[in-house]
């Protein structure tokens, strides 16, 4: 059996380069990932229903359409305000970007690369990702950071 002083090369250094390589592209997906999961928890349970302007903007729209249709808009704007909506809508890019953020945080401290590659493909995705595209470019970052070797020798 081997002791850490002996056999092993000094992987201090490298791990600190490594960890200085992939600050900044983890620091921005876990910023703008914070941004996203804080706009879906506003959308689960911020604006509440449809405001009576808005009411009045959508009835003055729908008087020129027969009064079959109006009732049928109608009812898709109340199913579309409708809290179980708004909760079902928002929360994939919840989810998405939560795994973002603890990815981005893991791929920080140099943790489980397997989940610090998630999130980076996961922020590179601009329907899911965080900031509607904006995760591109530390995504794609970080993805170049994270394939090289001395990087994926860094982590525990």
């Amino acid at each position: 059996m081997m002791d850490d002083t002996q056999g092993t090369p000094d992987v201090g250094p490298a791990r600190a380069k490594a960890a200085q390589d992939l600050s900044v592209p983890a620091i921005l997906m876990m910023v703008m990932g914070g941004f996203w999961v804080l706009y879906s928890l506003y959308g689960m349970v911020g604006s509440a229903g449809s405001t009576e302007a808005q009411m009045d903007a959508i009835n003055t729209v729908l008087a020129q359409y027969p009064p079959d249709l109006q009732e049928k808009m109608r009812g898709l704007v109340a199913a579309f305000s409708s809290p179980g909506f708004r909760i079902l809508s928002s929360l994939p890019g919840l989810l998405l970007n939560a795994a973002v953020v603890f990815g981005a945080w893991k791929m920080k401290n140099l943790q489980t690369y397997g989940l610090a590659m998630t999130a980076a493909i996961l922020s590179c995705i601009p329907c899911c990702g965080p900031c509607c595209g904006l995760g591109i470019i530390p995504g794609v970052w970080a993805l170049v950071v994270l394939n090289r070797a001395d990087v994926k020798a860094a982590f525990r």
